[in-house]
């Protein structure tokens, strides 16, 4: 197989090696793992690494090699950008929520790109397959390396149409796709009280990454189009980009954690997710159940604190009826984190403390947002910065280390502890004054 190294196809090589490599990698450990996002990040690195292949093949000479490999070159579906969107999309459904499965009905999003390679495949058939390979007819056009269909489907302006879907399209899924992850971070801040490992920042940047090539793209072919003829040489700096992006991309889903069977993330706009199971309970706060009846008697004790009843003032007035069983289950709450202080298991989300308390998510996330003027990620860790304030100020625990009383406090990091304490108290721990 003929390979010209030069600086423009040499330079494209490692990107193209550690795109397949990675994407092989992905794809093995989501049959070992069941991983599903896996699967869809090898999905996006395969798409990046077929689009940079076609520049670095021509560079290496199978362009100008007058042969099988140039007919290769003008017959192989390097570009499949149509794809990039839905993978993109179905990627983060994966990653977000680990019950999400890819259906029958939501193949219509790649509906595009499939006819399109239809497309590829029919052109093919007739150049390649019956007029060179059962008609015996030479191909007539670039140096006998490309056939009729191929050689008039060039006069068209249908590249053109393709490019632009695949603009709007990226555009269109990438655009939902971080509206959703602004969704999937309110998820988090009702649901668990640690969310540094479940977060996905990264991702949020991965989308912008991925805008952003597009807009490269979009820009070189702008330039191309409208302003003045490209040659392969300049042209060859954006697919030098694209191998960027599959540097980052692969960097960022190797480095992905994959303990997160709690993640159920499913938003409220979502027409791709299954419906749930008619007496399953929903689990976010987007569509709040009725008020239900108590399971366990009303437990007698401490009223709320008046920073909860300022809250619940502060809320439209609902009925006395409700009201009062809010009032109660609010006081059972604040009683439950008193006594039992479950704040100080560093992994408690809001379905283990509704399962403590013996009632459901979509309740327990009532009383907190109304009764405690809180989300759920606020509430616990107002408890664990408390704790961990008692420590900073008690001369029993001086030779504590801020790590130790992170842990002890309820926090899985120090890290965590510092960003949660800042955002709460507008210090830092390391801040607080501590006794000799």
């Amino acid at each position: 197989m003929p390979f010209t190294f030069s600086v423009y196809s040499g330079l494209l090589l490692p990107f193209f090696v550690q795109g397949v490599v990675v994407s092989g990698v992905l794809l093995g450990r989501s049959r070992r793992l069941g991983t599903a996002a896996d699967a869809w990040l090898a999905l996006l690195l395969v798409l990046h690494t077929l689009r940079l292949a076609q520049w670095m093949l021509g560079f290496a000479g199978w362009y100008d090699s007058h042969d099988a490999f140039s007919t290769f070159m003008f017959y192989f579906p390097f570009s499949n950008w149509l794809a990039v969107g839905p993978a993109l999309y179905f990627y983060f459904r994966s990653l977000t929520n680990q019950e999400f499965r890819f259906e029958q009905r939501h193949w219509w999003h790649f509906a595009p790109v499939l006819l399109l390679l239809a497309g590829h495949l029919v052109v093919f058939l007739y150049d390649v397959a019956w007029w060179y390979g059962l008609r015996g007819q030479p191909l007539p056009a670039h140096f006998g390396t490309k056939g009729p269909w191929a050689a008039a489907l060039d006069q068209l302006p249908l590249h053109y149409v393709v490019d632009v879907a695949s603009y709007l399209s990226i555009g269109i899924y990438a655009g939902r796709t971080l509206r959703e992850y602004r969704a999937y971070a309110r998820y988090l801040n009702d649901n668990f009280s640690d969310t540094d490992q479940i977060r996905f920042r990264w991702l949020r940047n991965v989308l912008v990454a991925v805008l952003i090539g597009t807009g490269v793209t979009l820009g070189f072919g702008v330039i191309n189009s409208f302003v003045t003829p490209l040659s392969y040489y300049q042209a060859w700096y954006d697919y030098l980009f694209t191998g960027l992006l599959i540097y980052y991309l692969s960097i960022a889903g190797l480095l992905t954690g994959h303990q997160l069977a709690g993640l159920r993330f499913q938003p409220t706009t979502e027409s791709l997710a299954p419906e749930p199971e008619p007496d399953s309970e929903p689990d976010t706060l987007y569509e709040p159940e009725l008020v239900p009846e108590p399971e366990l008697p009303i437990l007698a004790g401490a009223a709320p604190e008046p920073a909860v009843s300022a809250a619940m003032a502060a809320q439209t007035p609902a009925a006395p009826e409700a009201e009062a069983e809010l009032t109660r289950w609010t006081a059972r709450l604040l009683t439950h984190m008193q006594t039992a202080r479950p704040y100080l298991a560093p992994e408690l989300t809001l379905g283990e403390l509704a399962a403590q308390l013996r009632t459901n998510t979509s309740w327990l996330s009532r009383v907190i947002n109304t009764g405690c003027g809180q989300n759920f990620n606020d509430f616990i860790n107002e408890y664990r910065v408390r704790e961990a304030e008692v420590r900073l100020q008690n001369p029993r625990f001086r030779h504590y280390t801020l790590l130790a009383v992170a842990l002890d406090a309820g926090f899985n990091s120090k890290s965590t502890f510092n960003r949660v304490f800042k955002k709460l108290r507008g210090t830092t721990p390391g801040e607080v004054p501590r006794p000799k």
